[in-house]
């Protein structure tokens, strides 16, 4: 059964369906939420549908929800007639209600001053909770205060969690490194310095692991000597892992050299690299992508502009570049770490300034690539944590022929007010595509920025 919310055991409660009452960033943040609550019933209070409406004319994710979700309830209540118990939603689910404002009771009337759509909603809510004794009746919202307000109040409050990850199932996607020591020495000379850089998995392994899956084997007991490898599916064999070079970068560590190889394997279609900050994600990413640019039309750096409210990139004062400026410029710096690896005016510094007149190279804010189709590119993400699941599923399915994606991200530093460690599209990226053989994922751990950037990262 798909989970949603928290909802108390059948021996707990009656038999009668529950009714979960959902405010507006539900609806924004999954416009087919009424369909995941099994045979229980939902109510949309009129505040949600009026806040709706300021949504739908916009051209980002939340407006396409909007839009949506409109046209679900228009199809559902097509030539009814709502009435007290409302519509059906579809086979073994509930009923679809919308209810129109409430007061709060005269009892609280006096504990919120102002007028403003959660407090109307969550006036609603009371009043559902009131006329139904009976039932289980809950407000599902994913904004932390309202739901605070509503337990202050008595009412029942929960967050949305079908699209949440379980910690066990994160916790795998943080440690996708497996490190042994026992293996023999033979078996790891053979694999360090034979003439193939590989050995059939059964020769190490007792079974034979998920594609792509990363190993660091001990030379010996202290750890001090590591031989990198990756499980190559297609050959049923582990292959070595080798410190490679990238247009002037080169890895400073295991998780790196993870992280570069995965970057610069063809056969390896789409790329989660997760990490703090300092860990070197974004310029590994794009020092692949520099190394590879004959292999591709088109090198695209993005990352999705996080602004306050439902307003558009355009809301910024300023021409194109002054309103892009704040977003793209850490991918600017990333790459002025790569240029400043060469002498001014050398051949290579001289083609990533030619790669980006000839727009070869393009850094743009995501809102900037909507709609278009994605064929023969490197397509880097930044701050991808800050992506909902269904953009990052938008995002991937654009991709065309010969392309390839590398999503970048800290899981634990997430922008958008909505969004947690556990709900937001790099950790379902990483979660859902783990066995995948066009698939790699990468948590690098050591930043590598500079002694203080570390030591910040450890203890503050």
């Amino acid at each position: 059964m798909e989970r949603n919310a928290d909802m108390p055991g059948r021996g707990q409660g009656k038999k009668l369906p529950k009714i979960f009452v959902l405010d507006t960033n539900i609806i924004l943040h999954d416009y087919k939420a009424i369909h995941h609550f099994q045979e229980n019933d939902i109510v949309i209070p009129i505040t949600v549908l009026e806040e709706l409406d300021k949504f739908k004319k916009g051209h980002d994710t939340l407006s396409f929800n909007a839009r949506e979700f409109m046209r679900e309830i228009d199809r559902l209540t097509d030539r009814k007639k709502l009435g007290r118990n409302g519509v059906p939603i579809a086979k073994h689910l509930g009923n679809l209600m919308i209810e129109l404002s409430h007061p709060f009771p005269d009892d609280l009337k006096g504990c919120f001053q102002d007028d403003i759509p959660d407090h109307r909603i969550l006036a609603t809510a009371i009043w559902v909770k009131a006329e139904h004794p009976d039932r289980f009746v809950a407000l599902v919202t994913k904004d932390v205060n309202l739901r605070m307000k509503a337990k202050a109040v008595g009412m029942e409050a929960q967050d949305y969690l079908t699209d949440r990850i379980e910690e066990s199932r994160l916790e795998y996607t943080r440690n996708e490194v497996e490190v042994k020591a026992d293996v023999p020495a033979e078996k790891l000379q053979a694999l360090a310095y034979g003439a193939q850089g590989s050995i059939p998995f059964g020769e190490i392994l007792d079974k034979e692991p998920l594609p792509n899956q990363l190993f660091q084997f001990k030379w010996d007991k202290d750890g001090s000597e590591t031989v990198c490898a990756r499980y190559d599916a297609r050959g049923r064999k582990i292959v070595l892992i080798k410190k490679k070079y990238a247009y002037g970068i080169s890895p400073r560590n295991d998780e790196q050299k993870f992280a570069l190889d995965a970057c610069l394997n063809p056969d390896i279609k789409l790329v989660s690299l997760t990490g703090g900050a300092g860990t070197g994600k974004t310029l590994l990413a794009l020092a692949a992508a520099l190394e590879q640019e004959h292999d591709f039309d088109q090198i695209i750096l993005s990352r999705p502009a996080v602004i306050l409210g439902n307003q558009d990139i355009g809301f910024l004062p300023g021409d194109q570049k002054s309103k892009m400026g704040p977003f793209v410029q850490p991918l600017l710096d990333n790459l002025n770490v790569i240029r400043n690896c060469f002498r001014p005016g050398s051949r290579q510094a001289t083609k990533i300034d030619a790669l980006i007149k000839e727009e070869k190279l393009l850094i743009s804010p995501l809102a900037y690539i909507r709609g278009r189709s994605l064929g023969k590119v490197f397509f880097i993400i930044d701050e991808a944590q800050n992506l909902t699941p269904h953009e990052i599923k938008t995002i991937i399915t654009r991709a065309g022929e010969g392309t390839k994606m590398v999503f970048t991200g800290d899981i634990f530093q997430i922008d958008q007010p909505y969004l947690d460690m556990y709900s937001n599209g790099l950790t379902h990226l990483g979660e859902k595509m783990s066995g995948q053989p066009v698939f790699e994922h990468i948590n690098l751990r050591k930043g590598e920025r500079s002694e203080l950037s570390d030591l910040a990262s450890r203890l503050l």
